[in-house]
């Protein structure tokens, strides 16, 4: 990782919020003002519905909160920006004044600007500064924090998945640092059911414990997602107990923060996992 030198403190700065990752996960709320997320499309379509679920996330113990107004479940429409904007925007400025800062999960440059502009502190990215040539540029511009997400445009089972996410990852440090991002605002995702095989999300969570060895902060996003499923047969909504399952071996491994659905659930899987790591 020569083109960005880790951070020096346990810490993720968004936009001059600080947040400790030191002995205590972060946990990032996940807000989707879609009609088509594959667990829960449409629950926050509307915008009272939004604010209020918003609002119980916050009350649950969220740390951060996601808004995405793009499904980007395997096989998803692509939304135009215009809609994408139309969705996320009245949420952002909405939920600006909240005491948690505010993540859009985008691709696109002109979202992520338009929502920096309007309150958000962080910006989520999919591709991990490696999709849209602008994402690396905003950033550094409003000084936002950034999640960089591994993603591969194909599956390929014959990939050695975890040096694939390694050498994404360097790119796109070398990209935040050709742009000026610092590396405190700067967060890096395994991207966990994008890109990969069944067989290779295992091994990309088996090797969390080389990925926090980056040192950066590692986001860690399982939350309802088909590699459960595939586990065992359940449907989005009956996967709670195998997405904290994951989220606490996240935590034992040292992931800084995960995204979740169930907050309340995983405040208190965190907390009891945190007090484990902390009695050895």
């Amino acid at each position: 990782m020569a083109s960005l030198t880790p951070p020096t403190q346990r810490r993720f700065d968004a936009r001059g919020r600080r947040l400790s990752y030191e002995g205590r996960t972060l946990v990032m709320g996940i807000l989707n003002v879609t009609p088509d997320s594959f667990s829960d499309g449409g629950r926050s379509a509307a915008l009272d519905d939004a604010l209020a679920n918003a609002h119980r996330l916050v009350a649950e113990g969220a740390d951060i909160l996601d808004i995405g107004g793009e499904s980007t479940r395997p096989g998803h429409t692509p939304v135009a920006p215009e809609e994408e904007l139309r969705r996320v925007l009245p949420a952002v400025e909405a939920l600006a004044d909240l005491p948690v800062p505010i993540s859009v999960d985008t691709q696109k440059a002109v979202v992520a600007e338009a929502a920096l502009r309007k309150g958000a502190a962080i910006v989520n990215d999919i591709w991990g500064l490696m999709g849209d040539p602008e994402m690396a540029r905003v950033a550094a511009t409003y000084d936002a924090g950034v999640v960089a997400m591994h993603n591969r445009a194909s599956v390929d089972p014959n990939v050695d998945i975890v040096a694939d996410i390694t050498a994404f990852f360097e790119q796109s440090l070398e990209r935040a640092a050709r742009a000026g991002i610092r590396p405190e605002r700067i967060s890096l995702d395994p991207g966990i059911g994008f890109g990969k095989t069944f067989e290779q999300n295992l091994k990309a969570l088996a090797a969390l414990p080389d990925l926090v060895a980056l040192g950066f902060p590692v986001l860690l996003g399982t939350s309802r997602k088909s590699l459960i499923g595939k586990v065992i047969e359940t449907t989005p909504a009956e996967r709670l107990p195998g997405t904290i399952a994951s989220n606490v071996i996240g935590i034992m491994a040292g992931c800084a923060m995960i995204r979740v659905h169930d907050v309340a659930a995983h405040v208190q899987a965190a907390r009891v996992a945190e007090a484990i790591l902390h009695a050895v």
